[in-house]
């Protein structure tokens, strides 16, 4: 049960001016045992009034309140604003509010075997506070780090979150492991259709998602969003990888102008016979077709061999 707490607020004040007024005037309005028990009953009120003034909570939006009255869950109260509980109930603030999570490389192994660094950004935000309380010790790891802190004693309830920072970080590490095993980093210039880590992002990273919500369910944790940021060779096998990256790009790039090559001498010596420009048997035509593909496939530019004399020379 809550109260209103400015009301509660305005109740508490009254009592305390009234306990108060009773303890001081009660010698010099009433006598005898009349005045010992009023002066008792308002030391009563006063100490009562104490107790009432520690069940004052403040709420703000996408926070929430764990309950619990002597050990015993009572409930979540997350609605903002300025209320009051029962004094004897002990509240935990935790904050409902979504968290990013960047998540530094880490080196793993793909399908293939090959070692690749992986890195992803992970967006979560509590959903069960129940199972975040109870299901994990959050609690005892923020409390053994601010053990060893004592500024970060007041600092509970950031404790705790970096607790959930931390379980959410180690989980996600595994979940990416996995994930990125399973699959190789490309496809080796084979083009067989299966999905690799470089060209399969959006379904690895749903894939990841699922994984990484699979394993933080049993901390109430939701996972609003992982993606995969960051995807390379390990540093010891970088350059490798690259020279060979090079030279399929090389062999594509000669692969093409060889083509073309091709291409325009057959387009040549189609022209020259139907317009009937020059007659050109077997052997010259080799030359011909030697002379164009060394011009037109080579790297350096071509320096002609001008023939002023007749095809026979």
């Amino acid at each position: 049960m809550t109260l209103n707490g400015i009301g509660m607020l305005v109740l508490n004040l009254f009592l305390y001016i009234a306990s108060v007024g009773l303890i001081a005037l009660s010698p010099t309005i009433f006598s005898g045992a009349t005045a010992i028990a009023s002066g008792v009953a308002g030391g009563i009120l006063f100490i009562v009034n104490i107790i009432v003034s520690c069940g004052f909570v403040k709420v703000e939006p996408g926070e929430a309140r764990v309950m619990m009255f002597f050990g015993k869950y009572r409930g979540t109260f997350n609605t903002p604003g300025y209320h009051w509980i029962n004094p004897f109930i002990t509240t935990k603030k935790l904050s409902m509010r979504a968290r990013n999570l960047d998540a530094e490389p880490i080196k793993v192994n793909d399908k293939t075997g090959n070692p690749v660094m992986i890195g992803m950004v992970l967006v979560w935000k509590l959903k069960d506070t129940y199972k975040a309380m109870f299901e994990i010790d959050a609690q005892t790891m923020a409390e053994s780090k601010a053990a060893g802190d004592a500024a970060a004693a007041s600092a509970k309830t950031a404790n705790i979150m970096n607790a959930f920072e931390k379980f959410v970080r180690i989980q996600a590490d595994a979940a990416l492991r996995q994930v990125a095993g399973q699959y190789a980093y490309d496809d080796g210039e084979q083009d067989n259709g299966e999905l690799t880590l470089r060209d399969g992002s959006d379904e690895i990273n749903k894939e990841l998602e699922a994984k990484i919500d699979e394993r933080l369910a049993m901390a109430g944790i939701e996972v609003i969003e992982a993606r995969i940021n960051y995807l390379a060779y390990a540093p010891e096998i970088a350059a490798v990888m690259l020279r060979r990256q090079q030279a399929t790009a090389v062999i594509a790039a000669r692969e093409k102008i060889v083509e073309g090559a091709v291409s325009m001498v057959k387009m040549a010596l189609d022209k020259l016979s139907d317009e009937e420009i020059v007659e050109l048997d077997e052997e010259k035509k080799a030359a011909m077709v030697s002379n164009l593909l060394v011009v037109l496939c080579g790297d350096d530019t071509a320096q002609p061999v001008i023939n002023t004399g007749t095809l026979n020379h």
